[in-house]
């Protein structure tokens, strides 16, 4: 299984950016996939997920109404739309992959910096 993000980058404060995760070897419609970030000195954190067909989506508070996470599932690809950025939004972001039918992530891509700064 591989999980490969891009999309990462410089951005201004207020500014938008848009992550990709590319799956390879899995089924995708099967799996749950998740975005999580790791800003520097702190743990990795969940910040959205989405269900296996697309219908539900989850977001932790800080990013809600800012962030918007799809997938689209003939090209084994999930999203997540990042808008109106702030300099806390700076971390390595993750993505990965949790079967349906299970509690915990099984699958990590190897994170896409985004970096917030005028």
């Amino acid at each position: 299984v591989q999980l490969v993000e891009s999309g990462g980058g410089l951005v201004q404060p207020g500014g938008s950016l848009r992550l990709s995760c590319a799956a390879s070897r899995l089924t995708f419609s099967n799996y749950v996939m998740g975005w999580f970030r790791q800003a520097p000195g702190k743990e990795r954190e969940f910040e959205a997920a989405i269900s296996a067909s697309g219908g539900n989506t989850f977001y932790v508070n800080s990013v809600k109404g800012r962030f918007s996470i799809s997938r689209d599932n003939a090209k084994n690809t999930v999203y997540l739309q990042m808008n109106n950025l702030k300099p806390e939004d700076t971390a390595v972001y993750y993505c990965a992959a949790r079967p349906a039918s299970g509690r915990a992530y099984a699958y990590w891509g190897q994170g896409t910096q985004v970096t917030v700064s005028s």
